[in-house]
């Protein structure tokens, strides 16, 4: 999986270190014309940043989804009918006090009797599935294929030439980090006696007068320097020096170690046929694990109640699928996974994974067909590597070959936009391309519930703007439940806004692109918009 990891280590370590069925009434028109809208020239508020992808282009100058425009003008009360919708990811905190109330049950199945009551191959599987068992750390899926030995392997020579360019990049980025974070603390100990508190800002360090202190003066130089980085305190930056360490340590202790075996379940991963492995524990097994109660969050976490953060579907049941390790997830896993979700009346799966791997893609594919066959939407990211997915690399699962023909129609791939309308709106981690990736949707700095029964967190990464996109499926199954999984997919694409000015790619300055040509759409989501188009379908 490569979103777990923070967009810290590529973007930050670099400059350091160098009408059908019922539903609600429509009282309002589409937005059509945004080529006048303002560009946002004030910093966000506090509640604009925890909400911005929900806010209105038009009338807050930020590039969000317009979902509580729909909500105020369009849903008002109408809840509409519940919709199932399946998170393939890491374990989710079931026990959240922002997510207790939305998480699926399978009422079918008797806790804690060992026994597969609904017969369905799992025992116990009460909200689902735990794919993983007791593991989450895992390799990379081209350090998997090294370490194999199976030279004949088509992707064996590819899969050492990218092990050898990543294990030297995170070995450099390993002694730059502990040399930076040293330093640091060296600077962080002068300047906290000077000032007599540990927590200070850009400000604070403005009002420091070295004088002939040069122990002082090369202190202050040194914090300045990282808090221009962006942060607002040094606390905050020590935070996320200290993510960014333990990531590195991670890719190198596990996801690029050739000699780790991380997966324990005792299956056959070659094997589809070798289920009933894993159990039905989804929650996290540790504190880190924190990406998938994130995603959830984005997609239901519960409205209104006066917590931390507002789901994008009101009337969701979230089955959770542990599938996605602090590594490169399964083939075997994720196929199973869809499979269980389809199987168990999800109508929405949210996968916010990837891979530029897949030894048994085939059985992915087949899955999605499977998806489609009972009417299933898939919405996935499409990675964080700033890449045109078009020409670069191919990022797994997908809905094609090649860049070929798509294989179904009920598969969405998502792009990630930041809270800034203009040339710098696409996230510049955000992988894009005309054929590979479908719409764009809001996906830096993305307020969430994490692990804890009273915690949230800020998140970026195309793993943000899926669960976004997700979300505006289900508010449309909710509400239009006749509507096709193939029509909703339509729905969302058809009906985002059409930005046609350039914007900058891949964290580029010098690479700018006519963000129409960025996906298959050429838009960004828009939850009002998609409503209103939804109720004229039949």
């Amino acid at each position: 999986m490569n979103f777990i990891k923070p967009i810290l280590i590529s973007a930050f370590a670099a400059t350091i270190l160098t009408s059908c069925g019922g539903g609600a009434k429509v009282l309002s028109t589409p937005i059509e014309n945004i080529d006048t809208a303002p560009l946002k020239v004030s910093d966000l508020t506090e509640t604009e940043q925890h909400n911005w992808g929900h806010l209105d282009l038009i009338t807050d100058t930020i590039p969000g989804m317009s979902v509580d425009k729909a909500y105020s003008e369009i849903i008002k009360d109408n809840a509409g009918k519940t919709v199932i919708v399946a998170v393939i990811d890491s374990g989710i905190d079931i026990e959240h006090e922002d997510l207790d109330g939305v998480i699926w049950t399978n009422e079918d199945e008797i806790p804690g009797n060992g026994i597969d009551d609904d017969k369905n191959g799992y025992v116990d599987d009460i909200h689902g599935w735990n794919f993983l068992g007791d593991t989450y750390e895992e390799q990379l899926e081209f350090v998997r294929i090294l370490a194999s030995g199976d030279t004949s392997n088509p992707d064996y020579e590819r899969a050492q030439k990218e092990y050898d360019e990543e294990y030297g990049k995170f070995i450099n980025y390993k002694t730059q980090y502990d040399q930076l974070l040293q330093q640091l603390k060296g600077a962080d100990e002068t300047i906290v006696a000077k000032l007599n508190k540990t927590d200070y800002s850009l400000a604070d360090l403005e009002g420091i007068t070295a004088g002939d202190n040069e122990e002082l003066a090369t202190a202050t130089a040194m914090a300045k320097y990282i808090l221009g980085l962006g942060f607002d305190d040094i606390n905050a930056a020590k935070k996320e020096l200290k993510n960014g360490a333990e990531s590195i340590s991670d890719r190198l202790n596990y996801n690029l170690n050739m000699k780790f075996e991380g997966r324990k379940t005792g299956d056959d991963i070659d094997d589809l046929t070798d289920v009933g492995y894993g159990n039905g524990n989804v929650m996290p097994t540790e504190d880190s694990e924190s990406h998938g109660t994130h995603v959830t969050g984005i997609i239901a976490a519960e409205r209104n109640n006066g917590l931390g953060a507002n789901g994008v579907a009101n009337n969701v049941k979230i089955m959770s699928l542990r599938v996605v390790s602090n590594g490169d997830e399964y083939d075997k896993d994720v196929a199973l996974g869809i499979r269980y979700a389809v199987d168990n009346g999800a109508k929405v799966i949210n996968g916010s994974f990837g891979k530029y791997y897949s030894p048994h893609s085939d059985w992915v594919q087949d899955a999605i067909k499977y998806a489609a066959d009972h009417d299933v939407l898939l919405v996935m990211a499409a990675g964080n590597e700033g890449m045109d997915l078009d020409k670069e690399k191919h990022h797994y699962p997908t809905d094609n070959t090649n860049n070929g023909p798509e294989i179904s129609d009920n598969f969405l791939s998502v792009g990630a936009l930041a809270p800034k309308y203009g040339p710098e709106m696409v996230a510049g981690f955000s992988n894009y391309g005309k054929i590979n990736v479908d719409v764009f949707a809001p996906g830096a700095e993305i307020y969430s519930t994490v692990p804890g029964s009273d915690k949230y967190d800020t998140k970026g990464g195309t793993s943000m703007a899926s669960p976004a996109v997700a979300g505006v499926a289900a508010l449309i199954r909710s509400q239009y439940p006749k509507l096709s999984a193939s029509q909703v997919k339509r729905v969302i694409m058809d009906s985002g806004l059409p930005i046609k000015i350039k914007v900058v790619v891949g964290g580029d300055a010098s690479n700018e692109q006519s963000f129409t040509n960025l996906s298959v759409s050429g838009k960004m989501v828009n939850a009002y918009n998609a409503l209103i188009m939804a109720s004229k379908l039949k």
